[in-house]
């Protein structure tokens, strides 16, 4: 029987005590000042991308970095490895993970990818999957995985086939029936898949997905591995990796648990065999597990993977915790579309009980909204001339797809507005009132160009 590395964390004596709460939570005030380094005046609405760190944690990374600088070597040898099992041991918790050799943390959700796809790929190359065999995914899956992909599995003879993602979504069924229309197409003509890549939450557009339900559905399908790429989901929504049972999980830290960037965790099941799943940096711990391979990948700044800690104890300081977190903001960021909506004359892209801290809210079809081009516009007039930082969507409308209208014309653009704990009413009122201020002036997109 082999023995536990102890770089891993493991021990004869597991806690299962729970964090503890607060018993005097964080004050509207105190949000406000945890947040004072934010740039005043703009609204800020899309926490989804880079997410937020409050300035208690950025204080506790600063202690981090100053322990290196002012002795390096010490800080190497007795502090550094101890810091990082501390906080995937955070996290192993936090997921329901049966052992903390099962979480890895790595920069951010696209080294988890490459790390799966490289996988894979190296067993197209080694001849151990046929050509051909396939890879199923979201198409609107997020480009990095779409790139890493095409670097390390086409390029070995793999395929992919892509599951159209019906949008605006009106229920899971939506999902589920293409889902498993694609998993025909991919096992057609003696096929096999061997690995699908579900989202929990899309990017653009945001959609949360039936996730434990495809995994099972793939399960039943025979389809050999299954990686969620759920770069937005802790946080926003309910994590438990035994329940959602795929071979692979990653979420970022920095997006909606309040690391600073960038941070994620990689959970890699145990019963997935881990001696072929190795970092793309290779450094001197190469061979020792992947949590060890990514506690070291040469001298670097690690204070993001150490503060984890510290997040917890600033998410402990509201009412329900993580839970209370985020309950607050989904049932925020639904109010706020819906006002949104109404104002505007428009639509949800999904019902609210398919959206976690972000939501698709349509634009007004007199925006005329008709290409990336023209949504890339719109989102810079609107930071540079109202101080409102929001994505925008272009929907291209496709065949069979039931088409949005408003006032007759089609809906081709859509918000995709984040809450989080440091938002105000304020902040979408002031897209609220630019977006109806554009229309007003009966200016269009293309308009917006020389401006």
């Amino acid at each position: 029987m082999l023995r536990e590395d102890p770089r891993n964390g493991e021990s004869a004596h597991r806690s299962s005590k729970k964090p503890k709460l607060s018993s005097k939570f964080i004050t509207e005030s105190d949000i406000r000042d945890e947040f004072s380094h934010h740039q005043p005046r703009v609204a800020r609405i899309n926490n989804g991308s880079f997410g937020s760190c409050p300035g208690s944690v950025l204080t506790a990374q600063r202690h981090w970095q100053l322990q290196f600088l002012c002795q390096p070597d010490a800080f190497y040898f007795n502090t550094l490895r101890h810091g990082i099992t501390a906080s995937r041991k955070i996290i192993k918790d936090l997921i329901n993970a049966d052992h903390v050799e099962e979480v890895s943390l790595v920069d951010n959700a696209t080294t988890a990818a490459a790390i799966v796809l490289q996988r894979i790929g190296r067993s197209f190359a080694e001849g151990k999957f046929q050509k051909n065999d396939t890879v199923l995914m979201l198409h609107c899956a997020f480009q990095a995985v779409k790139k890493s992909i095409q670097a390390y599995v086409t390029r070995a003879g793999g395929s992919v086939i892509e599951v159209r993602l019906p949008f605006p979504v009106n229920s899971e069924e939506e999902i589920v029936f293409e889902f498993k229309k694609s998993i025909e197409e991919g096992k057609s003509n003696g096929r096999k898949i061997r690995l699908a890549i579900i989202d929990h939450i899309t990017s653009m557009p945001s959609v949360v997905i039936p996730v434990k339900e495809l995994v099972r559905i793939c399960r039943a399908e025979g389809i050999e591995q299954v990686f969620v790429d759920a770069a937005h989901a802790i946080g926003s929504v309910k994590v438990d990796v035994k329940e959602v049972g795929a071979d692979f999980y990653v979420s970022n830290l920095h997006k909606w648990f309040f690391c600073p960037p960038s941070v994620a965790f990689l959970y890699c099941k145990k019963s997935t065999s881990s001696s072929d799943v190795h970092h793309p940096v290779v450094s001197h711990e190469y061979g020792n597990g992947l949590p060890i391979e990514s506690s070291w990948i040469g001298t670097r700044d690690y204070s993001s993977q150490l503060v984890v800690p510290a997040v917890l104890e600033f998410i402990n300081r509201f009412e329900g915790g993580i839970d209370g977190i985020m309950k607050r903001n989904h049932d925020e960021v639904v109010k706020m579309g819906k006002m949104l909506a109404e104002s505007w004359g428009t639509n949800l892209g999904t019902p609210p009980e398919m959206s976690a801290a972000m939501i698709m809210v349509g634009l007004p079809s007199r925006l005329c909204l008709n290409s990336e081009e023209d949504a890339v516009t719109l989102r810079s007039h609107l930071r540079d001339r109202y101080e409102v930082e929001v994505p925008i969507f272009h929907q291209v409308s496709k065949d069979g797809e039931e088409e949005v209208r408003d006032m007759g014309r089609f809906i081709t653009g859509y918000v995709r507005i984040s809450h989080q704990v440091y938002n105000t009413w304020k902040d979408y009122e002031k897209l609220r009132d630019a977006i109806n201020q554009i229309v007003e002036d009966g200016k269009t997109c293309k308009m917006l160009y020389t401006e």
